[in-house]
C-alpha cells in the first residue's frame, strides 16, 4: 500500500514552473522520489503547447439552485455504468472518463503526468484485487484506453464528470478574480479596496464540458490577536458548510509578491489545521496570485517563496512528508496573453489549462482512494502517543498468566512429586560404598574405558546427592507447615544477611565496585535490590531503578505477594508490578485468587485485574477458571478462560486452556495445548521435552502455532537446548543452544556461521555497487 499512499509527489515535476510538485491528493512521502527518478523528465513545454488551443476557458453560465434543493449524490451514482458494480469495475469506469478528459484537454496518453496517474490507479487496483483478478487488471486498463477513444469520438455517452472546489485565502489575495478568470467572465464580485465576499456562496459553470463548482468563502483577516476570533468563526462556518458534501479539491491562495522570509501567516495556517483538520491539506493546491512579478531569476524567486510557505505548513501539521503542489496565477488585465486570450506567466506557461487538468487528476486519485477505502489509512502529523491495544496480544498474555495459590508453585509441585519418597528412612546415597577420588595424575593413567566408567560413577553419585538434598529441603518445608507458629516466630528473629554480589558491567578497573550494588535480606520479608544497566559506561553508577519483592502469609489460609520494578531516566518512566492474593479452603481442594497488574506501554499504562478459582478435582488434576478486566488507552477489555492440568505419573504433564476477550466491538478467541515429558531424574536434573500448540482467531483470521522445546543431556558433559516455533503462515524460528565442557570443537560452528554471514554481507554490498555502476 505504501506505493499507493505515496501517490504523486513526482507527477507534477512535469508541469511545474519550478522544481516543486504541482499535483497532490494524499499524504505524500519523499521516499517515492528516488523510485521514479528514472522516469521523470524536465518540465514539459510540450504539455503547455498541446493544452493551449483545445482547452477553452470560456464557460457556460448555469444557475445554482438553492442549497435546500441540492441533493447529496453519492460517489457511486456519479458514473452511469457504475451501479451494482464492485469497486474495481467502478475504477475501470473512472479510468475511461479520465482518459476522455485527457483527449478533451489535448493531452497525449503518453504524457508523463497522464502515465503516472494511470500507474498510481493501476497500482491501487493491484493492491485491492483478489488473486483471481490480477490477470484482468492490465486488460481492463488497455480496454479503458480503447473505449475512451471510441466514446470521445462519438460523444456518447455524455461525460458525467464534475469538480467541486473549495477556495480559501486571506482578504484581497484574488480568490474571486481567479474564479472569474477560470470561467472567462465575471461571475463573482471583486473589489481592490475592500472584501468583496462576505458569505459562503457557490459559483457554478462549465469548462470544456466539465461542470465546475467553486465554493467561494469570505477572506481571512491578517493574523493578529484581535482577528483570531473572526477567522475562527469563518472557519467554523466553512466546516459546517462542507460537512455534508466535502470538496474534491482545496485551493489555498496567497500573493506571491507578498511572501518573504518574515512570513507571518503561520498562526492562520495553524488555525486552519486546528478547525478543519490536518487532512484538509491532503487535497490542497497552493495557488500563488500576482505571479507576473519581474525578476531576473524567476524560477529561483518562486522556489524560495514556496519553500517558506511549505515550511510553515509542515509546522502546522507537524509532518514534513507533505508536499503540496503549486500553481502560479495572474489575473491582472495588463498581463501578457497568447492568441487565444489566455494569460501567460513570465516563464512562458499558460496557467488556465494547467489548472483544469491538475484538478481533474486530483479528483481522480481522490475518488480511487475513496472507492478502495484507503482514506482511513492516511494521516498527517506525528504518531499519536495513544495506541490501540492488540486484542490477540492481550489475550495471549491473559492465557499465560498464572494466578498464585500461595507460596512458590514450583516448590509445591516438587513437594507433591517427592511426597512418596520422604518417608524413606535411609537415602540411596547413604547406602553407596565409599569411593576414592583420584587426582589428575592418577586419572590420566586410566584407560579410556576406565575413565568413562569412573566419570559415570561420579555423575551417578552426584545425582543421588542432589536428590538427597532436595528431599531434605522438602522435609524442612513440610515441618514448617506442621508448625506454622514456631516458623513465624523464627522468621521474626531472623537476622539480616547480605545477598550475593551482582554481576556488574565490564570495567577497566582491576576490581569491580560491587559495594554500589550490595543489598541485604532482612526478616521483615521485604527484598529491595537495585536495577542497573549492565551495558552502561565505565565508572558510571548505572542505577536505573529499584526492584521490590515481598511475600507473606497473613493468616493460616491467606497468602499475599507483591513484586515490582520501577525505572526512570531522562526520557521515560517505566513500571511493572504484580500483586497477588490467594485464599485456600480448609480442605486444600479449592483456592480463590485475586491479582492486579500495572505495566508501562510507551507513555500509557496497562491495568489488569484478574480473579480465578482453582479446583483440585483429583490428586493430580487441577481445573482453573479465571476472568479478567484490562484497561488500556481509555478502553476496557473483558476476558475469560478455562484451564485444566493433568499429571500422569511423575514424568508427563498435560495442560489445555481456552479463552476469549471482548473489547472495542471486537472479539478474539484463543487456546493452547501443552504436553511436557520430563526426564528420568526430574526434578534433580531439569531434562524435559515440551510440545505446544496454540490457536488464535481474530477478525475471521485463524493463526495456528506449533512449538517444540527440549532440554536434554545427551552425554555427561553436554547440554542441548532446542526451541522450534512455526505457524500456518510459513513463518517460524529455530533456536539451538549447545554447551560442552570437553568438546571445544563445537565452537567452530559459530565461526562457520560468522564467516557465512560476512560472505553474504559482502555479496550484497557488491551487488548494490554493481547496480549503481550500471545506472551510471
Amino acid at each position: 500500500m505504501k506505493g499507493f499512499i505515496d501517490w504523486v509527489f513526482d507527477l507534477s515535476n512535469s508541469m511545474a514552473s519550478s522544481s516543486r510538485p504541482l499535483l497532490g491528493s494524499a499524504p505524500f512521502s519523499r521516499d517515492n522520489e528516488e523510485h521514479d527518478n528514472h522516469s521523470q523528465a524536465p518540465a514539459l513545454p510540450e504539455l503547455v503547447a498541446r493544452s493551449e488551443a483545445p482547452c477553452s476557458t470560456s464557460g457556460d453560465v448555469e444557475t445554482q439552485p438553492p442549497i435546500s434543493q441540492q441533493q447529496n449524490i453519492p460517489l457511486e451514482t456519479s458514473y452511469q455504468s457504475s451501479i451494482d458494480l464492485n469497486p474495481l469495475a467502478k475504477i475501470g469506469d473512472l479510468q475511461v472518463q479520465f482518459l476522455r478528459l485527457v483527449q478533451r484537454f489535448g493531452q497525449s496518453q503518453n504524457n508523463i503526468l497522464v502515465s503516472k496517474v494511470l500507474y498510481r490507479v493501476h497500482l491501487a487496483m493491484l493492491i485491492r484485487a483478489e488473486e483471481s483478478e490480477l490477470k484482468t487488471v492490465k486488460l481492463k486498463q488497455d480496454r479503458a484506453k480503447a473505449l475512451a477513444k471510441e466514446q470521445e469520438l462519438s460523444g456518447l455517452p455524455e461525460l458525467d464528470f464534475s469538480l467541486r472546489i473549495l477556495v480559501l485565502g486571506k482578504t484581497g489575495v484574488g480568490k474571486s478574480a481567479t474564479i472569474n478568470s477560470i470561467f472567462g467572465q465575471s461571475k463573482s464580485e471583486t473589489d481592490a479596496f475592500q472584501p468583496a465576499t462576505d458569505r459562503i456562496e457557490e459559483v457554478t459553470g462549465t469548462v470544456s464540458g466539465v461542470k465546475v463548482t467553486f465554493i467561494d468563502t469570505p477572506g481571512f483577516h491578517q493574523p493578529s490577536a484581535s482577528s483570531t476570533r473572526k477567522n475562527r468563526k469563518t472557519l467554523m462556518s466553512i466546516k459546517r458548510y462542507v460537512k455534508k458534501r466535502p470538496p474534491d479539491v482545496v485551493l489555498y491562495l496567497d500573493r506571491l509578491d507578498m511572501i518573504d522570509m518574515r512570513y507571518s501567516d503561520f498562526p492562520l495556517l495553524s488555525l486552519i489545521t486546528e478547525v478543519l483538520g490536518a487532512a484538509i491539506w491532503l487535497n490542497t493546491i497552493l495557488v500563488m496570485t500576482h505571479s507576473s512579478v519581474a525578476s531576473a531569476k524567476y524560477e529561483s524567486y518562486v522556489g524560495q517563496r514556496m519553500d517558506v510557505v511549505q515550511h510553515y505548513i509542515h509546522q502546522a501539521v507537524s509532518d514534513t512528508k507533505l508536499e503540496n503542489p503549486v500553481l502560479l496565477v495572474e489575473n491582472h488585465p495588463s498581463c501578457r496573453k497568447n492568441p487565444a486570450g489566455e494569460y501567460v506567466l513570465p516563464n512562458g506557461q499558460v496557467w488556465k489549462p494547467q489548472f483544469m487538468f491538475l484538478c481533474v487528476c486530483t479528483k481522480v486519485l481522490g475518488d480511487v482512494q475513496s472507492l478502495l477505502r484507503f482514506r482511513d489509512s492516511i494521516g498527517l502529523g506525528q504518531p499519536s502517543s495513544t495506541r490501540t491495544a492488540s486484542i490477540p496480544h492481550l489475550l495471549t498474555v491473559f492465557l499465560r498468566r498464572r494466578l498464585s495459590s500461595g507460596g512458590d508453585e514450583a516448590e509445591k509441585e516438587i513437594d507433591e512429586l517427592m511426597e512418596s519418597e520422604l518417608e524413606e528412612e535411609e537415602d540411596e546415597y547413604d547406602q553407596l560404598p565409599a569411593i576414592r577420588i583420584l587426582g589428575k595424575a592418577r586419572f590420566e593413567k586410566l584407560s579410556k574405558s576406565q575413565k568413562r566408567e569412573y566419570l559415570d560413577e561420579l555423575d551417578y553419585r552426584e545425582t543421588l546427592y542432589l536428590k538427597k538434598q532436595l528431599k531434605e529441603e522438602c522435609r524442612r518445608r513440610r515441618d514448617e507447615k506442621l508448625n506454622e507458629e514456631e516458623n513465624l516466630t523464627e522468621q521474626s528473629d531472623q537476622a539480616a544477611v547480605p545477598l550475593p554480589d551482582m554481576a556488574g558491567p565490564d570495567s577497566f578497573d582491576s576490581d569491580f565496585p560491587a559495594h554500589r550494588y550490595r543489598s541485604i535480606a532482612t526478616g521483615d520479608q521485604w527484598l529491595v535490590r537495585p536495577v542497573y544497566d549492565p551495558q552502561g559506561w565505565d565508572h558510571d553508577v548505572g542505577f536505573d531503578g529499584i526492584n521490590i519483592e515481598t511475600a507473606a502469609k497473613l493468616k493460616r489460609n491467606l497468602f499475599a505477594s507483591a513484586n515490582g520494578q520501577v525505572s526512570r531516566d531522562k526520557q521515560r518512566f517505566t513500571i511493572h508490578s504484580e500483586t497477588n492474593a490467594a485464599y485456600t479452603t480448609e480442605s486444600r481442594i479449592q483456592t480463590f485468587s485475586l491479582a492486579a497488574d500495572v505495566q508501562s506501554s510507551g507513555d500509557d499504562l496497562v491495568y489488569s485485574f484478574l480473579s480465578g478459582t482453582k479446583l483440585k478435582t483429583f490428586k493430580h488434576n487441577t481445573t482453573d477458571l479465571g476472568v479478567g478486566l484490562t484497561s488500556f488507552g481509555g478502553k476496557y477489555y473483558l476476558s475469560g478462560k478455562l484451564e485444566d492440568s493433568l499429571l500422569v505419573g511423575k514424568r508427563v504433564k498435560l495442560t489445555v486452556n481456552a479463552g476469549q476477550m471482548n473489547g472495542s466491538g471486537q472479539t478474539a478467541h484463543g487456546g493452547s495445548f501443552e504436553a511436557c515429558i520430563r526426564g528420568r531424574d526430574y526434578p534433580v536434573r531439569n531434562e524435559q521435552i515440551g510440545v505446544t500448540m496454540t490457536a488464535l482467531s481474530f477478525n475471521k483470521e485463524l493463526v495456528l502455532n506449533w512449538g517444540l522445546q527440549t532440554q536434554v543431556r545427551p552425554t555427561r558433559d553436554t547440554n542441548v537446548d532446542v526451541s522450534i516455533n512455526m505457524n500456518n503462515r510459513k513463518m517460524g524460528k529455530v533456536n539451538v543452544k549447545l554447551n560442552s565442557s570437553e568438546h571445544w570443537e563445537i565452537a567452530l560452528i559459530s565461526a562457520f556461521t560468522l564467516f557465512k554471514a560476512l560472505m553474504r554481507r559482502k555479496k550484497i554490498v557488491n551487488g548494490i555497487t554493481n547496480e549503481n555502476e550500471e545506472e551510471l
